[in-house]
């Protein structure tokens, strides 16, 4: 299996989780909320929301295009911030962002 394909795979299990939990949006937010200036659009979307209308759509946009992907990406360090211990996603999608996350701490090119 390439890097390409278990990237996207592992986006499967990420939107997969987020569809279980109930936490995939049927609707998208307003255009305004991608303006924002900050990581994670941390102050127009919401932990889980970022990881549905950026992360994903931005990482497949890279695979089916054939770009580079990004070098030295870590994202689960955010979300061990973001979501607080009591968060009922935490246990759930903090391993499979750090599979995420380990895809690209082993790439060099």
């Amino acid at each position: 299996m390439t890097l390409h394909d278990s990237v996207r795979e592992q986006l499967g299990i990420i939107e997969a989780l987020l569809r279980h939990h109930h936490h995939w949006q049927s609707a998208a937010p307003d255009a305004s909320v991608f303006d924002s200036t900050q990581p994670f659009c941390m102050d127009t979307l919401e932990p889980l929301e970022w990881l549905q209308w950026v992360l994903i759509p931005r990482m497949h946009a890279l695979l089916d295009s054939g770009q580079p992907l990004p070098q030295s990406f870590a994202i689960a360090p955010y979300y061990e911030i973001a979501l607080d211990a009591a968060h009922p996603m935490r246990e759930h999608i903090l391993p499979t962002l750090q599979q995420l996350d380990a895809f690209f701490a082993d790439e060099e090119a």
